[in-house]
C-alpha cells in the first residue's frame, strides 16, 4: 500500500487502527481471513536474485473446459496457444532472475476470471500479464498485439460494486475494509485509480521495448472493462499477441521463433519497469 493510501485509512477510519498493531501502523483483524485450504493451492514461484525482488503474475487466457477463440489457421485453440506463450516468458525472466514470475495456470486448467487476479494478489504480485490471442470479424484482415487496461468508466462502476461487496475479511494492499462502504469506495478508487496509472505506464513501456522486435496493430494501447484487469490495487494489463484470424500472425504465434520474440520483448518492459520504479522509489535496482 503507498503511504497515500495509509494515510486515507487513518484519517477516515481511524477505529481501523489499533494501538497494538507494530509500528503503530498496523490494523486491527476483525475477522480472519480464509485459509490457503479455502481459497486453493498458490502456485510456485520462480527465485530471483537480491533480496525480495519484485514478482509478476503471468496469466495463460482460458484454460480446460473455456479454449477461446480457434481459426482455420491455428491447428490449437487459443487455450494452449496462451499457455505456450505464458510458459516461454516465465522462462525468459526465469533465465535472467532479476525478477520472480508466477503462472495462473500451468497446464490446461479452467479458472473462473476473478480467481485469476486474486492468485496475483494472494500472492503479492506487484504486475498481472493476461495473455491472449485475438480473433477479427472475416472482412478485418487485423494484425499484431494490442495491449488492452481497464477504462475510467470501468474503474467507477467497478469501485462502487466493489465498495459495497467486501466486508471485514477483506483487504486492500494489506488493509482491511471498514464497515462503511463510503469509506471503502473512496479507499477503492484511490488504489485502483493508481493502478490505472500504473497499468497504462506499463503498457507504454511494453510497446515501446517490444515494439523491434514483435509486430503491434497501429491502434496499439486500448481500454475495456475485462474482468481480469478489475483488481483495485494492482497494476494489470490484458496482452492479445496477435490474430489468430490472420494467417500470418496465426503462424507467428506458433512457431518458436514468435514465441520467443514475445517472450524477450515482454521480459525486456518487465524487467525495465521493476528497474524504473524501484528508481522512483529510491531503492537499489534489482541485480542485472
Amino acid at each position: 500500500m503507498t503511504w497515500l493510501l495509509g494515510l486515507l485509512l487513518a484519517l477516515l477510519d481511524p477505529a481501523l487502527f489499533g494501538p497494538g498493531a507494530p509500528g503503530g501502523r498496523g490494523v486491527v483483524i476483525p475477522l480472519a481471513p480464509p485459509s490457503d485450504d479455502e481459497l486453493g493451492p498458490l502456485p510456485p514461484v520462480t527465485a530471483a536474485r537480491g533480496d525480495n525482488p519484485p514478482l509478476v503474475v503471468i496469466d495463460a487466457g482460458h484454460g480446460g473446459r473455456d479454449p477461446g477463440a480457434r481459426s482455420e489457421y491455428a491447428s490449437v485453440p487459443e487455450k494452449d496457444i496462451t499457455l505456450a506463450l505464458a510458459i516461454e516468458i516465465r522462462d525468459a525472466l526465469a533465465a535472467t532472475g532479476r525478477v520472480r514470475v508466477a503462472l495462473t495456470r500451468s497446464d490446461d486448467t479452467y479458472l473462473v476470471l476473478q480467481d485469476r487476479y486474486e492468485i496475483a494478489r494472494r500472492l503479492g504480485a506487484e504486475l498481472f500479464v493476461s495473455v491472449h490471442a485475438d480473433i477479427a470479424p472475416s472482412n478485418d484482415q487485423a494484425g499484431g498485439a494490442t495491449i488492452y487496461t481497464l477504462s475510467e468508466v470501468a474503474s467507477d462502476r467497478e469501485a462502487a460494486a466493489l465498495a459495497h461487496g467486501q466486508n471485514e475479511a477483506d483487504n486492500l494492499s494489506g488493509a482491511r475494509f471498514s464497515p462503511d462502504p463510503n469509506v471503502n469506495l473512496v479507499l477503492i478508487d484511490l488504489a485502483q485509480r493508481e493502478s490505472m496509472d500504473a497499468s497504462a505506464e506499463f503498457a507504454r513501456l511494453l510497446h515501446r521495448e517490444a515494439a523491434p522486435i514483435f509486430p503491434f496493430r497501429p491502434a496499439w494501447h486500448r481500454f475495456a472493462a475485462f474482468i481480469v484487469l478489475k483488481a483495485p490495487d494492482l497494476p494489470s494489463i490484458l496482452f492479445e499477441a496477435g490474430y489468430l484470424s490472420n494467417p500470418t500472425d496465426a503462424a507467428y504465434l506458433q512457431s518458436p521463433q514468435g514465441r520467443a520474440q514475445i517472450a524477450d520483448g515482454m521480459r525486456r518492459a518487465i524487467e525495465a519497469h521493476f528497474a524504473g520504479r524501484f528508481r522512483q522509489l529510491g531503492q537499489v535496482r534489482p541485480p542485472s
